[in-house]
């Protein structure tokens, strides 16, 4: 089975107050018990916002390390589930039940290369 990165894409700005974020969560864990429950799910994770990123690059053989995301942009990747499908078709099932809990839009990519 191929592993696939549903890749949340957040708007930049502060998070969604309490009486709208909760019933959210509560559906995204709602849909990874189920991922659990069906063997689909291998790791998922929220990440910290874009501004405690820092970004590595190599020039010339020399580091260079540059606060805040790689490119500025009105949205980041605001968190993941990594899930094992048996094919795309499958994985976009997966993709949509997330959109929908989430409220927001969802990026399938599959992983080339890793575990199986």
């Amino acid at each position: 089975m191929t592993q696939y990165l549903l890749s949340i894409q957040q708007p930049d700005g502060p998070p969604p107050p309490p009486e709208r974020l909760g019933p959210i969560m509560t559906d995204v864990t709602a849909m990874i018990a189920d991922a659990k429950a069906a063997g689909v799910w291998v790791f998922n994770a929220g990440l910290t916002p874009p501004s405690s990123a820092t970004v590595v690059r190599v020039k010339d053989g020399e580091t260079l390390l540059t606060d805040g995301p790689y490119t500025e942009g009105k949205e980041h990747v605001g968190g993941f589930v990594i899930i094992r499908a048996p094919d795309l078709d499958a994985a976009m099932v997966w993709a949509t039940r997330l959109a929908r809990a989430i409220t927001l839009p969802i990026e399938v990519r599959p992983i080339a290369h890793g575990p199986s």
